[in-house]
This record gives structure tokens, sequence and C-alpha cells, in this order.
């Protein structure tokens, strides 16, 4: 029986989403058409946009429906960039951001970008006193509300105002936090003038059951964005291209069902992580848990465990029937160290012993306990293969 415990990388599609994927496909026609088939479609787009709208506490127009988390990222980013404010070249970023930030910050430091690092704390958390002292004459700032590695949950409030007070515009990456911390991006904008704090929040519909492949810039309608993909004006001429009407009505059908069972799964999946960290300890002692140990993501459990080898760990665990994450990036097939726990003041080798445990809607009491009757048999192995070493 296999166990899956890697819902940070993905979670299993939602039947319901699925139904609603594949009676969204029935409707033909495109959504730029004119005559009946287009406008039916269109009325169906524009219904999921709504939908979706309401969730997140936006306006319907601020939704800029992508392929995904990375395209939407990269549409904040990129598109902020090539329309900053004139004069302007710093980007503000933390330490430990998710990797698409990260490269996209790197390509337009190609193009003239300079970049401001935030630290981060021990607990990977971002500071917001730290952030507002980087922001003054930046031409955008990117920040997570949650990390996806660590789990812990960000100040986003502190950090949009902080954004909005020094009038610079804020991009959140609320991938990892979308169904399991409430995002309302009206409240989080407040009265921030135009082109100022929060001005972009990217979202990946696969993180909370809907298919691979559909995702959300939430744009506030008063953004200064710069378009990647051209040849058309859809969505507010963000996004050129014949729109996506069956993923984006899978999103929301997904996006409503998290969000009404959001306060009971949280409940529910920080009692099956505690139990689980709980009995990680148990079975190995040294085993530590990284990040906010409180204020985190409620079915994340980022653990530490010290001399072993996080790919050896994983494998194990694999042939255990457990899937897990050792949370670190692979770059052409070359395992890399964790870049988020040396971020929080880690050493190398700790960053290459790390595994990342994620619950999600599906997650049983069955899960934990074939991590637990596994891990220590794991450990002792792993720890015995010596650590890693870059080629």
């Amino acid at each position: 029986m296999r166990h899956y415990l890697d819902h940070a990388a993905t979670t299993p599609l939602r039947p319901e989403a699925r139904d609603a994927w594949l009676a969204a496909s029935e409707t033909v026609g495109n959504a730029s058409s004119t005559h009946g088939a287009g406008q039916d479609a269109r009325r169906l787009l524009e219904e999921s946009r709504e939908r979706v709208a309401a969730e997140l506490d936006a306006d319907p127009i601020e939704i800029v429906f992508t392929s995904g988390g990375t395209e939407s990222i990269n549409l904040a980013l990129q598109g902020l960039w090539h329309a900053r404010p004139e004069g302007t070249s710093a980007i503000v970023m933390p330490d430990g951001e998710h990797h698409a930030t990260m490269d996209t910050v790197v390509a337009l430091a190609d193009e003239g970008a300079e970049l401001r690092r935030v630290a981060v704390t021990r607990e990977a958390r971002i500071d917001a006193e730290e952030f507002a002292a980087a922001l003054p004459g930046a031409a955008l700032a990117t920040a997570l509300v949650a990390n996806n590695e660590a789990g812990t949950i960000n100040d986003a409030a502190a950090l949009a105002l902080a954004s909005t007070d020094a009038g610079v515009a804020l991009h959140l990456d609320a991938v990892a936090a979308l169904g399991h911390v409430p995002l309302s991006f009206r409240a989080l904008r407040g009265d921030a003038p135009a082109g100022a704090g929060l001005v972009a929040m990217s979202l990946a519909g696969h993180k909370i059951g809907a298919p691979v492949g559909v995702g959300v810039l939430v744009a506030a309608r008063t953004a200064r964005l710069t378009a990647l993909l051209r040849g058309g004006a859809q969505q507010r001429g963000l996004r050129a291209g014949t729109q996506d009407i069956a993923g984006a009505a899978a999103f929301a059908t997904a996006l409503e069902l998290a969000e009404a069972e959001r306060e009971q799964e949280t409940a529910r999946l920080r009692a099956l992580r505690d139990r689980l960290v709980a009995g990680i300890r148990s079975a190995v002692p040294a085993a530590e848990l990284l990040g906010d140990p409180l204020d985190r993501l409620p079915g994340n459990a980022h653990v530490l465990f010290p001399g072993a080898v996080g790919e050896s760990l994983l494998f194990l665990l694999d042939v255990a029937g457990v899937a897990a994450s050792t949370g670190s990036a692979c770059q052409a097939g070359v395992a890399e160290p964790s870049h988020v726990v040396m971020a929080m003041g880690r050493s190398e080798r700790d960053a290459r012993s790390v595994l990342r445990f994620s619950l999600g809607r599906t997650s049983t009491d069955a899960d934990v306990d074939a991590v637990l009757a596994a891990i220590a048999d794991a450990y002792s192995r792993a720890s015995g293969a010596g650590t890693a070493t870059r080629s």
C-alpha cells in the first residue's frame, strides 16, 4: 500500500473538480467568439472567474487565469519589472523564496535589476521591519505568504502595509498558502494607491485539488503590468491566448471546496501532523522540526535528521511505501542542498539532511503510522551512508 505524504508538491485531483472539468469540456466554443456557442463558453468562463473572485475577496476583473503558479509568478515579476517606475531598478526579495521567484529575479538581474536581499530568521520567517527597511526606492518587492518548504506562515498583512507605506508594488506568492491560510486580496491591499502595496498574488490549482496546468494571478485593477504573451487582448491584455474554460471551472470548484472545509481541515491536519512529529521524535530523538513550531501550515512537518542523507532517507521510505520530499530543488538531475535550510542559518550538511512530510485532504492515521513504522530503520541506514557531496 502506498502512503502519500507529499501534498505540498501536488495533491490528488478532487472528484468534483474533475467532474467540473469534464462538464465544461463539453461546452464547444471559443470564449472570444461572438456567435452563440462562443458566448456560451464566455458565460461559463466568466461565471468561474466570479466564483474565484468571491472566494479570494477580489473583483472578477482582477482574476487572470494562467497555466499555474510558475507562470503567475513570472507574469507578476517580469510584468512589474518592465512596467516599473522610471529611475527604479531594485527588486526586494527575501532569502528562501521558491525557485520560480528566485530564478526569475536572477534573470531580471541580467537586464539590470538590482537585488536587495532580506534575510529570514532561523524559523524561515520574513522579518517585517527588515523587509520594510529594504523597500525605499525599489522597483518592486516579492514575498511568500507561507514558506513552501519550512511551512512557516509570514505576516502578509504587515508586508503589504510596509509596501504601501513605501509606495512600492508588492507581489505575494500564495501558492503554498492557498487552502490553508485565509486570503483576502481586498483586505491585504487595503487603501493602497495605484502601483503601490499588494498589486499581484500568485496561486496554483493543483495544490488544492484542481488539475495541474491551471493557476491564477490576482492582479489589482490599477496594477501596471507588461504582458509576457502577446497576440490577443484576453484578460485585460495581460495574458493573450484562447482561455482554458474547463480549467477555470475546475479551479473554481476546487477553491470553493477548499475554502468551505479549510477550518475543519486545519484542525484535522494539525492533529495528524503533531502526532507525526511526536512519533518521529520518539523514534529518532535527534530529529528536529524546522520552521516555526506553531505558526506554520497545518499539514507541514519539515524535519532535520542530523547525519543522514536526505536522498537516502527518501529512497528507503519510498521502498517502505511512503512518499515524502527532501524539500530541495533538483537542477538537471543534480540534487542540491535546500537553499531554504541554508537561508535559515543551517550548514550545507544540514541542508542535505532534511525531509518534508506534507499532509492533505486524503491523509489518514494510516499514513502517519506507515512513516512511524519505517523511520527509525531508515534513519539508521541513511545516517550510516555518509553525507552526500555535490559532484
